[in-house]
């Protein structure tokens, strides 16, 4: 699978920072880290949303689908950008990885298809090179299933919307084991992050107590008629 790397633009300790921009226009004692860490678990327990823009988060998404990139693009709330490794420039006819579902891996044959497939792709890349076809054009031909490289900016309280839907266990399963190895990567830059992620970094099912899906997984019961349904843990 693919890898995260959390890169030092990151907020070190977006608690902290919070309470200190809330201290801000509270009129509060800024100076003081405790109380900085003590405001910002405040405005975090109170919901107060916009306090959460303030935490930057900038990582390198590696070896990940162009399909799963494709999805995390939709979460666009609170003004991330992105930059990915471009289909225009990069050789891709001398090779490129991808990524294979389980579902396909477990089984030899269906494996074997898929990997003759990919090889298929590369032998027309090579192909197209040879006939002068600009790579932009060739490029085309390269599948949902490559890896792609990207280079990702968001706030904390866009990825706290992002867990919501992607922690789900209705959500595509590249996207949980994605957003599971950015909680990893967090939780491993500093003991705040750790906190945020073991206690804000959740599915919708758990922060509301009950199910909003049509098909649920059975972890809480369906809310009926828009009421919340009864848990089932």
């Amino acid at each position: 699978m693919g890898n995260i790397v959390i890169l030092p633009e990151t907020t070190k300790n977006p608690i902290t920072l919070i309470g200190m921009r809330a201290g801000v226009c509270w009129g509060g004692d800024t100076q003081d880290a405790e109380k900085n860490y003590k405001r910002g678990l405040d405005c975090i327990t109170a919901n107060h949303g916009r306090t959460l823009e303030y935490v930057n988060v900038e990582m390198i998404l590696d070896g990940y689908s162009a399909r799963v990139v494709r999805e995390w693009y939709t979460h666009i709330g609170g003004a991330p950008t992105r930059l990915q490794s471009s289909t225009r420039y990069i050789n891709y006819q001398k090779g490129f990885d991808y990524v294979i579902p389980p579902s396909v891996k477990k089984d030899a044959r269906a494996n074997e298809a898929y990997v003759q497939a990919m090889e298929r792709i590369l032998s027309s890349l090579e192909k197209l090179e040879e006939l002068g076809i600009a790579r932009e054009d060739s490029a085309m031909l390269l599948p949902l299933g490559m890896a792609t490289r990207i280079v990702d900016k968001r706030n904390l309280r866009n990825l706290m919307d992002m867990s919501r839907q992607r922690m789900c266990a209705r959500a595509y399963w590249e996207y949980r084991q994605l957003f599971a190895d950015l909680s990893g990567a967090l939780s491993g830059y500093s003991e705040e992050w750790k906190w945020i992620v073991e206690n804000l970094f959740m599915p919708k099912c758990d922060a509301l107590g009950y199910c909003t899906e049509k098909k649920s997984c059975g972890r809480h019961q369906r809310g009926q008629d828009g009421r919340p349904g009864r848990g089932n843990d």
